[in-house]
């Protein structure tokens, strides 16, 4: 073999791309519109099929005409939307924040939290994940040198028909003995993705205790603030005696506004940490996109006066209706989310054929993957199994069940149901 056709002398890539599950066929890559059916409806990625409002996608096309808005912001991120933030977050955490120490405008969520993590996290230190997780939080903690140390929630023992996301319960003693000398961070997500757990003010007082006796910082994931249903009340951590100066509040506005493509997002939290996240988000990439920035801080603007938040979360409930009806009549046990936009459906009772022809990469996982590809294929519906939200150790907690995104329209959601009704032969 000549030297040009034989790889072998390239240099090796980083071990801290199979630690974060980088380099293996994720989740993701098997159930997309690629490798699924052209006509199956997709409920497995969170992402939406509609539009966000007209009025805020008039500002975007507005904020193009602007000179200075088809530019590099400043890293921290445009005046406009720090102001709007402020004005729209600083009530709800009871203070005044300060726009140029408190607020960070990152490109999405995700790369916010990416930058805590690089600034803070240094080889070995330990990150607390309470499972289910949100599988980005994985390759982040560990592309930064950082060890993730799970903790799961614990659903609820032989439970039939509806029960609450609430019942998801974390074990406090379970929880303590997690937290070793080396742990630096807790991530609590609430709205939770996928549980759709909102973590009540006791859990959030547990969780500010240990963390203030162990000294450690909190990352609080709150990207589904808007979607809270049922007159569930939304508590901040940051708000708790004592936890402002160790918390970072991540926001999303493509959770907010139906905007996912946007990548705006921003951190809320003390000098201390704002300062490191963005030196560090300077580095990774030194300006979030300018004319989308100026579209969110006008939709941040205007949503107390059109109740956006009020309308968005009723037609949310709506959705989350058609799928609940539906899972009602196949007798099927499934969370009721609390919060975000996703239902855990238990598909224990799914029987299918053990020589079906299921493709390599969903064999050697857990019975969801192979329950979740035969709903996919025969009832054409696809959804994500929720094993992969977990680790190895703690996996036949997820296995049992299928996340399902309600953030679709409800004539979508509405033939999802109408072929759900096929399932029932397959359920024993």
């Amino acid at each position: 073999m000549s030297r040009l056709m034989d790889r072998s002398y390239l240099v090796k890539f980083s071990s801290r791309l199979e630690e974060g599950r980088a380099l293996a066929e994720d989740v993701w890559s098997i159930y997309n519109v690629a490798n699924l059916p052209a006509d199956c409806i997709n409920l497995g990625q969170g992402y939406m099929n509609f539009p966000p409002p007209v009025w805020l996608k008039k500002a975007a096309e507005e904020a193009l005409g602007v000179v200075a808005a088809n530019h590099y912001s400043h890293p921290k991120g445009r005046m406009r939307l720090r102001e709007a933030i402020k004005n729209v977050y600083g009530p709800q955490l009871n203070r005044v924040l300060d726009v140029e120490k408190e607020i960070l405008v990152t490109s999405g969520a995700n790369e916010g939290q990416y930058s805590v993590f690089t600034a803070f996290l240094e080889d070995g230190d330990e990150v607390i994940m309470f499972e289910p997780f949100f599988d980005q939080y994985l390759p982040s903690v560990t592309f930064n040198g950082g060890k993730p140390v799970y903790v799961p929630l614990h659903p609820p023992s032989n439970a039939s028909g509806k029960f609450s996301s609430d019942e998801w319960k974390i074990d406090s003693r379970e929880l303590r003995d997690a937290i070793t000398s080396r742990t630096k961070m807790i991530i609590v997500n609430t709205p939770h993705n996928p549980v759709g757990k909102v973590f009540t003010k006791a859990e959030l007082e547990m969780i500010a205790a240990l963390a203030e006796e162990h000294n450690l910082l909190v990352m609080a994931d709150e990207v589904y603030d808007c979607l809270v249903y049922d007159e569930k009340e939304h508590f901040r951590i940051a708000n708790l005696p004592g936890m402002w100066d160790r918390t970072v509040t991540v926001g999303s506005a493509g959770k907010s506004f139906a905007a996912t493509g946007w990548r705006v997002g921003w951190l809320i939290g003390p000098e201390s940490i704002i300062k490191p996240s963005l030196a560090a988000t300077t580095r990774i990439v030194f300006a979030s996109n300018s004319p989308l920035q100026e579209a969110t801080a006008a939709g941040l603007e205007q949503v107390q006066g059109r109740k956006f938040f009020q309308q968005q979360l009723a037609e949310y409930a709506e959705r989350r209706q058609v799928l609940t009806d539906c899972f009602d009549t196949l007798g099927l046990p499934y969370t009721n989310p609390e919060g975000s936009y996703f239902i855990l459906l238990d598909i224990s009772r799914v029987k299918f054929p053990d020589d079906y022809p299921f493709p390599e990469s969903v064999l050697g996982r857990g019975r969801d993957f192979r329950a979740c590809w035969f709903i996919a294929l025969e009832i054409g519906v696809s959804s994500i199994p929720v094993s992969e939200f977990y680790c190895i150790e703690h996996a036949n907690i997820g296995e049992v069940y299928a996340r399902f995104a309600f953030c679709k329209d409800v004539d979508t959601l509405r033939n999802a149901a109408e072929r759900f009704k096929k399932l029932v032969k397959y359920i024993v």
